[in-house]
Order: structure tokens, then sequence, then C-alpha cells
């Protein structure tokens, strides 16, 4: 009797699955923690845009250093340091609105942080994930931020209420703890005998860190010197990159205002307890957890079954995704009850997270080799929409206070969900014109 091996390759992808949790319990838990402390010291909203935008800043830093380093010193090492600094900085730095300069300083670092995870985990998948399991691989480890979302809605608004605000921090940082003490034991380089076609899939050990140069032997006995070069000028030319980067953008730009601003939506707009909601305020993320993995499998059942080419497949679930979600996103507004804002606000996430199985594992289409510097550069734009998007709605805001001082009304949240419904129809042509699914970097 013969026992299954269980391939390497899947204990890596439910690490990062459990990294990219982590990392959103702690994104969602410090707009939950802050709003809650910045509420009770009277901070108002345009100032709690700009704390909770601070983050962004050190994210935007981060992302295409993090690709570059992905690549030079391996995924690997530089996921684990990622998640050992930001851990720490939870650990030791006191939750105090108040302290605008330590609370301004937190933020960037572990934004900073944070900034190195998404092109390292990247740079990771690439390497030992083959082309055929990809979109449910890459879907997998995404949804792993919606999973932790939905988490940290479910249960942190509680620890607040019993432990207060700074509990939040130091149960992030135990996670992180952990993880690193998973991701140290168990993540290795993968071997070529992983995949013994990795070379010409473009994935396995050809990918691994190369530093200086490196001597490679050829078929007729010869020898070939083999440079860490990377296409910048090919890479920041392409205009499939930027179909990426487009999309990029805006899915983070209705992310990040939802997750930053709707517990300020049901608490002001309209005048509901997070701690009374219970469990549907976890249903937006919970629900892009669901069809995050539905698109990685329609995806890859798609291309395996040979029914749709590449770049066919990515181009229908992108346009698919963005298109309902903007609609979604622009009927928020309208309904003024606990369930109509939870169902538009989790059919607008769910539809984004569908679109996942588009642009975002597009990165590996077309430069599997780069994947983490093409993640790097999307995700910087993605990091800006954080920054734009984030402080601009406190902005958007504070100026409705004009008119309705208590923003309970429909008429001071419009434009906060219409720009993003806009940006997604915007996206969808752009990637619909620009974006293919043929590999174009060597």
């Amino acid at each position: 009797m013969t026992t299954m091996k269980f391939p390497k390759r899947y204990l890596v992808v439910i690490l990062t699955f459990i990294s990219t949790s982590v990392c959103y319990i702690e994104r969602v838990g410090f707009s939950i923690a802050y709003t809650v402390a910045a509420d009770a010291a009277g901070v108002n909203q345009s100032s709690k845009g700009t704390i909770l935008s601070t983050f962004y800043y050190g994210y935007a830093c981060s992302q295409v250093p993090g690709g570059w380093a992905a690549q030079k010193i391996g995924g690997r090492k530089v996921l684990l340091l990622s998640f050992v600094l930001w851990s720490l900085t939870c650990a030791l730095v006191p939750l105090d609105p108040n302290r605008v300069f330590v609370m301004v300083i937190a933020r960037l670092l572990v934004g900073v942080a944070q900034g190195f995870i998404f092109p390292s985990i990247h740079t990771v998948l690439a390497q030992w994930v083959p082309p055929h399991e990809r979109s449910r691989s890459v879907s997998l480890t995404t949804s792993g931020m919606y999973l932790g979302a939905a988490a940290g809605m479910l249960f942190l608004p509680s620890l607040v209420k019993y432990r207060g605000p700074q509990s939040v921090f130091l149960a992030e940082a135990a996670l992180g703890a952990m993880w690193s003490l998973l991701w140290f034991k168990y993540a290795s380089d993968p071997p070529r005998s992983e995949h013994p076609k990795a070379t010409a899939a473009g994935f396995g050990e050809s990918m691994l860190p190369i530093k200086g140069s490196q001597k490679l032997k050829l078929e007729n006995g010869g020898s070939s010197v083999r440079t860490a070069k990377i296409p910048w000028k090919k890479i920041l030319l392409s205009l499939p990159v930027w179909a990426i980067v487009v999309n990029n953008f805006t899915f983070h730009y209705a992310l990040y205002v939802l997750m930053n601003w709707l517990p300020t939506y049901f608490e002001l707009g309209l005048q509901l307890s997070l701690q009374e909601m219970g469990s549907s305020k976890m249903l937006p993320y919970l629900n892009m957890f669901i069809f995050s993995n539905i698109g990685g499998v329609v995806a890859d059942h798609l291309v395996t079954k040979r029914i749709l080419s590449v770049t066919r497949t990515r181009k229908l679930l992108n346009t698919i995704g963005f298109i309902v979600a903007s609609l979604a996103l622009m009927a928020i507004p309208i309904f003024r009850t606990s369930g109509g804002a939870v169902l538009c606000s989790s059919v607008a996430l769910g539809f984004l997270a569908l679109g996942r199985a588009g642009f975002a594992v597009n990165h590996m289409d077309i430069a599997p080799r780069y994947a983490g510097i093409v993640m790097g550069v999307s995700n910087t734009a993605g990091t800006l929409a954080g920054i734009i998007g984030v402080d601009l709605t406190g902005k958007l805001l504070e100026a409705a206070r004009t008119v309705d001082s208590s923003l309970s009304s429909a008429e001071s949240w419009r434009v906060v969900f219409f720009i993003p419904g806009l940006l997604c129809i915007f996206s969808s042509l752009v990637f619909l014109l620009f974006s293919t699914g043929e590999r174009i970097f060597d």
C-alpha cells in the first residue's frame, strides 16, 4: 500500500494564504480600534482620514523595493523579515490619538513592512506554482485578505469593547509572531525536481534569487553567463502592465475606502452600532473570500479545458467583476438600512474579488520571472489609491458636515461611493483594450 505525498507547493500556498489573512486582520483591526479611540478623543473626520491613510504612504514606498528584494534575496526571506518588523511595531507602539506624531511614525513603519509582503508572495508563488494552477493558487492566497478582514470585523469590535483598543494591537502582534514561526520552520525554496519542466514553463528553480552573475550549462556542453538584469524600461512602457496597474488602483481604491470607512458609515451614516450588528458586518469580506476562490477555479477550468484562451479568460472575469461592482457601489447610499448597505457592499466587494482572477493573476501570465517586480509596480498604484481614496473620503465627509452635521443623510455619502463606481467602469474598459494573457517578458 502506497501513501500519496503531500506536495510542498500546497503547504507554501496555505502558508501564504494565512499570511494575507493575518495582514488584513491587522489593517481592519487598526481602523476599528483607532475609530473608537479617535471618536472618544474628539478627533474630526479629516484628521481621522489622514491617520488612516498614513499606512499607505509607507506601503507605497516599499512595493517596488519589495519586488526587487524578493528577486535578489528571495521572497521567502523577505516575507519573514517583513512579518517580524510589523509585528514588533504593533506590539511596542501605544494607541493614543492625541500623540499624532507617534501614530504617524508607527503606521508608516507598519506600511513599509507590509509593503514587502505581496511582491514577496508573488515571487514565491511564481517559483512554486505551475501555470495551470496559478489562478486558483493566487485566488486562494489573496482570498486570505478577505477572510482576515471578515474575522477582524466579526471579533475585534467585541475585543475593543471588553479589553480596550490597545488589546487589538497585542492580538495582531501575537498572530504575526505565530505565523513567522510557522514560515521559518516549514517554508523553503523549490528544488528543480519539484517540477521537471520548470524552466520551460517559467517557474521553479530557474526563478530562484540570482546573486551577481551565474554560469549556466548549455545542452552542447558550453556555458553562458546569466545576469540579474531586470528590464525596467520594458516593464514601465508596457501597455499590458499599465492595464494591470490601472485595475489594481481601482480595486484598492474601492477596497480601502470600504475597509476604512464602512465602520464610520454604519456608525454615523446609518446610526448603527458595530457591536449590535452581529455577524452581518463581516459578510462583505466573507463574500470576497468566496468569490475570489470561485474566480480562481473558474479561470483555471476555462484555461485548462481550453474553453477560452488565457487572454479572453482574464478579460471576461475582470469585466464581469468590475462592472457588477460598479453598480453595487453606486447603490450603497440608496439603501438606508443595515441589510441594504451590507447587501450592496457584499456584492461590490465580492465581484471585485472575482475580478482578481483577471488582472491580479495577469502578473504571472505576462512576466512569470519578474512577477514580484510587476506586482510591486502595480501594487504601488494600488497603494496610491489607499492614500488618495482614504484621505479624500475624510475630506469629502468633513465638507459634507456643512450641510449635514451628523452625516446621516444619503447625500453626505453619495460622492464617496460614486467615485470608485465610476473608476470600475473606466478600468474594465482599459483592461479590455490593452491586457493580454501571453508571456511578454523572457
